[in-house]
């Protein structure tokens, strides 16, 4: 995707701006109306929503962020629009299409791939002493 591949490049991880997200359920950056509306799916569908809701997030700001420098990026993913549309935002989510059943796997997977990686990090490590 164009967006994970411009924050590849510019050295932008999700933790700059995704752990506020999810630690504070968006209060902290999103206007009272979208975050009351995200509350609302969260606690009827769960932690699944909220990565689907941070998708659609950057989903829906896609070609802007796609033209903004590191720090202007963390910027205005630390302090969304007030102006925010939460229907558009919403049409965003559910065209993200993740379900709790796809959150599932995909975390299953990110597990596994951690596993790989600090199995292969300890191996060379031993191997080194």
């Amino acid at each position: 995707p164009p967006l994970f591949n411009f924050f590849t490049h510019i050295q932008l991880t999700p933790d700059l701006y995704l752990i506020g997200w999810v630690f504070t359920l968006f209060s902290k950056s999103l206007p009272l109306d979208v975050v009351s509306r995200i509350w609302d799916v969260y606690f009827r569908d769960g932690d699944s929503f909220l990565f689907a809701a941070a998708l659609g997030i950057l989903r829906m700001y896609m070609p802007q962020l796609l033209h903004m420098e590191f720090e202007v990026i963390l910027q205005f993913l630390r302090k969304l629009p007030e102006d925010m549309n939460s229907d558009v935002l919403f049409e965003h989510i559910k065209a993200v299409g993740l379900t709790p059943r796809k959150f599932q796997h995909t975390m299953v997977e990110l597990v596994d791939m951690n596993n790989v990686e600090r199995r292969k990090k300890n191996s060379s490590l031993s191997t080194t002493n």
